[in-house]
């Protein structure tokens, strides 16, 4: 907004210092005594009363404390010194009502009545975001890819059609979607942030939500991964109708009455070039926040299982942080004496003399002794030393004996060579196999390993270009075409949509 529309309603006097003081109730003595008052306030404006008198005040106080057991009594309550506290911080604004007078002495005493400063408004509002924030909020959105996508398809006939209001509807809604998952993301990768760095996981409320939890992250990375080449597609063809046109109409049909059209025009380009970095950089080996957001997702499922094994190690080993705590408390609660504390503190936590300082110099002969450490050569330390307190060669004991285990090795050794012979007829039968031929249960198992690895290698933004796997002394290759590629097997028919199956020799990957 232009400085000269904040200056005409006055906002430009309230300075960042006035700003911040509108969060002082939270910090005061009698917090929650205020926050009742606002939250009185709050369920006034609801109902559309937007300027109340101590009594009103008194009796919404009086209805929140019948349905909330924690809001205090009015009657207990000094509420004209808690309404001036909050008008002195900005929160509450004062004016005098002459018209609810029913005396001359009531005329001429005026009747105070508060209501909320914009500016106090928004900061209790803030306040209460914080307070009713909770685990519900920290959730990734997974059915608003579709969205996106839909919005995206609109936005494209809406710019051809040259119908701006609808441009201007869908460009909005894009850009609060994607907003609105960016902070969810942010929210959410935080918590699980939060939860890894604990010191003490509960394992019966973690392992209660595991598999939620992972499920989730699962369906959010299947949804991202499916939708992202479709919104990359869709932003091309959305900028093909002609992007210039797309602002213009954009910024035309804003209705923010105190921004200049030049500002909106370029606000309207920042926001276009925020959603083309999200979905569709212009760059081809410049990755988008789409991707990034998928990389997290992949190590947000692997901190999850980290997570998750050392809680079921904790919990089968009958140890934990807490549990250790407690021991060692009961310690330092059991010693007889001070020095005994200062002994264990010493042998718990490995604190002792730094055994370093007390190494000579090779030659101490060559050295004054009137030198200071200032001025003296410095000792040559060990590493072990230094880091872990022994001297070289000082070890813990010889090595243990390795283990061959020789026997459990041939078997195992024997055992993969057959599943890799196994697999390797089976690709040779494959390779052979006629377009009308039932593929038996090795040869669909060979096949569905090798569509796995090609499929894989996918990348965002190219559906158009062949793919290929070769394993077991076979490639084989997918290209791209419209309709459907059949398999018949014995379990049943597979298609593949927009693909030609193509099975050749790889000798290069037969196993020797």
């Amino acid at each position: 907004m232009p400085s000269s529309a904040l200056g005409s309603f006055g906002l430009d006097d309230f300075g960042l210092d006035d700003r911040m003081r509108l969060f002082g109730y939270v910090t005061a003595d009698n917090r929650l005594a205020y926050l009742w008052v606002l939250r009185a306030f709050d369920a006034a404006r609801s109902s559309y009363q937007v300027v109340l008198h101590t009594s009103e005040v008194s009796a919404t106080l009086s209805g929140l404390a019948r349905t909330h057991a924690e809001c205090p009594d009015p009657a207990t309550l000094e509420l004209p010194r808690l309404l001036d506290a909050l008008v002195e911080w900005g929160v509450l604004d004062r004016s005098q009502d002459g018209a609810r007078a029913a005396t001359l002495a009531e005329y001429r005493n005026r009747h105070s009545v508060y209501q909320f400063t914009e500016a106090g408004y928004r900061a209790h509002r803030a306040v209460e975001s914080v307070l009713a924030a909770g685990l519900d909020d920290s959730t990734l959105s997974r059915l608003v890819f579709a969205d996106l996508l839909a919005d995206l398809k609109a936005l494209a006939h809406a710019n051809t059609a040259g119908d701006a209001e609808e441009v201007y509807r869908k460009l909005n809604r894009l850009d609060r979607a994607l907003a609105d998952v960016a902070e969810r993301a942010a929210r959410f990768y935080h918590m699980l942030g939060d939860l890894g760095r604990t010191h003490d996981v509960r394992p019966e409320v973690f392992l209660a939500h595991k598999d939620a939890l992972l499920s989730h992250l699962r369906d959010f990375h299947d949804e991202l991964q499916r939708y992202t080449p479709r919104l990359r597609e869709a932003v091309f063809e959305v900028e093909a109708t002609g992007l210039d046109r797309m602002i213009e109409a954009a910024a035309e049909a804003d209705e923010r009455l105190f921004a200049t059209p030049a500002e909106r025009l370029a606000d309207w380009h920042r926001r276009w070039a925020g959603l083309r970095s999200w979905l569709a950089p212009p760059q081809e080996d410049t990755p988008s926040e789409a991707e990034r957001l998928s990389g997290a997702t992949m190590a947000a499922i692997g901190d999850v299982l980290a997570l998750l094994r050392r809680v079921t190690e904790a919990r089968r080993g009958g140890v934990s942080r807490e549990s250790q705590l407690r021991h060692l408390a009961a310690w330092f609660a059991g010693t007889g004496s001070e020095e005994s504390a200062h002994a264990l503190f010493d042998v718990v936590f490995g604190l002792g003399a730094p055994r370093h300082v007390g190494v000579a110099h090779a030659d101490p002969e060559a050295i004054a002794g009137r030198l200071s450490w200032w001025e003296a050569p410095a000792v040559e330390l060990s590493r072990s030393l230094v880091q872990t307190g022994r001297m070289p060669g000082q070890g813990k004991g010889r090595p243990a004996r390795v283990e061959r285990a020789e026997s459990s090795r041939r078997v195992l050794r024997e055992q993969q060579v057959a599943e890799e012979r196994a697999q390797a007829e089976a690709a040779g039968r494959l390779m052979h196999a006629g377009p009308d031929d039932k593929l038996d249960a090795a040869q669909t198992t060979t096949l569905r390993r090798l569509l796995d690895i090609a499929l894989a290698a996918r990348k965002p933004g190219q559906s158009d270009k062949p793919l290929a796997a070769a394993a077991f002394g076979v490639r084989l290759t997918l290209t791209p075409r419209a309709g459907f590629a059949t398999v018949e097997t014995e379990e049943g028919r597979l298609h593949l949509d927009g693909y030609a199956l193509t099975v050749t020799p790889a000798a290069h990957t037969a196993a020797a």
